[in-house]
């Protein structure tokens, strides 16, 4: 049996973060049952590329739930959606605030259906505040954040984040963090409650390092002048003689001590306090002579932090993460399978099926009284 095996989630929720949340759920063994409207469904049903009969991203978020399509807006509705509400353990929504009131289906209506339920909202800024009715996306976020800032290309502008750092760092984890502890607290009093998840708010603990550094200081960073995103030689992205790239992370004096080593770099440049941007072109120059494959068999068996930058399409079939399982799942439409989406959960609570498939829409609409 696993973890959340006999919890029952309402997902009211579309696009990425909320989706993403359920689906880490539905792997722990809740049973999700999605709420989407019936001309269509989710918007990610209809983007492109195709998998089966949806888009394959709705497919990748939303395999294993189950689809119940309705209305929220029609006469009687919530009528129809209240015996899932009375049955539901965890309800995830992911609409402005103020939505879910005009449906009839905020925290407190849902509490008067039923006290145990554990309501997370999750938004951009969260359930109050003079921004909390403003539209954004991940980017908007990481912008009003700070974060986007501290990246900046060799023009000075932010750089375009290649990953979706608001919506699942800070919007999908915060919310199953927070409602794996809400359920915690509701075995102790037998009561559930409300979480407000706002995506700008969780993504300071990112900036842990250049917030605390600001405020001890005075002096806060406005580029890539921290340790850890570009102003230090030893945290930095070189280019070999092929065109390749070799990522370096080596902070400690033990690994920057071997990986000067290996490379020939200069005795004069090893010490990088002095002229960090010296010791910078030192390592540029003595790495761009070799190429990656060089660089593997230079580096092999030795403790020096460096990796041959790997793309994406390599980095799947790696063999030790091949090795660990993290694809072995499927996702299975229609005579059609692909690796499902990776979700961190550890081995020991992943469902032992390997084989999972999305719901069509609608169809457990018997859950809410409609047997056609």
């Amino acid at each position: 049996m696993q973890p959340l095996t006999g919890l029952r989630v309402l997902d009211f929720s579309t696009l990425l973060p909320g989706p993403l949340a359920t689906l880490i759920l539905a792997e722990a063994g809740a049973e999700v049952i999605k709420v989407e409207p019936p001309e269509g469904g989710e918007e990610l049903r209809k983007q492109l590329p195709r998998f089966g009969d949806s888009g394959v991203l709705f497919g990748l978020l939303n395999r294993g739930k189950k689809s119940v399509s309705i209305d929220l807006k029609a006469e009687g509705a919530l009528d129809r959606i209240r015996p899932l509400v009375e049955s539901a353990d965890i309800l995830v929504e992911q609409f402005r605030p103020g939505v879910m009131k005009r449906l009839g289906l905020d925290y407190r209506a849902a509490k008067a259906i039923n006290p145990r339920i554990i309501y997370c909202s999750i938004t951009g800024f969260g359930q109050m505040g003079e921004r909390s009715g403003d539209a954004g996306h991940d980017l908007n976020y990481m912008a009003l954040s700070g974060l986007l800032a501290l990246s900046r290309g060799s023009d000075g502008a932010p750089v375009v984040p290649q990953a979706q750092v608001a919506d699942i760092g800070a919007g999908s984890y915060p919310a199953v963090i927070n409602i794996l502890l809400a359920l915690r607290e509701r075995d102790r009093t037998g009561e559930g409650c409300a979480l407000d998840i706002s995506m700008t708010d969780n993504l300071f603990p990112f900036l842990w390092m250049a917030a605390g550094l600001g405020h001890a200081t005075g002096r806060w960073p406005t580029g890539n002048d921290l340790v850890l995103n570009g102003a230090s030689p030893r945290y930095a992205v070189y280019k070999t003689r092929d065109g390749e790239w070799l990522a370096v992370g080596a902070l400690e004096d033990k690994f920057w001590a071997t990986f000067c080593e290996c490379i020939g770099l200069d005795e004069a440049l090893r010490d990088d306090r002095p002229d960090p941007e010296a010791t910078r072109a030192g390592v540029a120059k003595r790495v761009a002579r070799k190429t990656a494959a060089d660089l593997k068999v230079l580096f092999n068996g030795k403790d020096v932090c460096a990796t041959i930058v790997t793309k994406l399409a390599d980095a799947v079939h790696d063999r030790h993460i091949r090795g660990r399982g993290l694809f072995d799942r499927t996702l299975t439409q229609n005579g059609l399978s692909i690796p499902a989406a990776a979700v961190p959960l550890a081995p020991r609570f992943r469902p032992t099926e390997k084989d999972d498939t999305y719901p069509e829409l609608g169809s457990a609409n018997a859950l809410i009284g409609d047997e056609g």
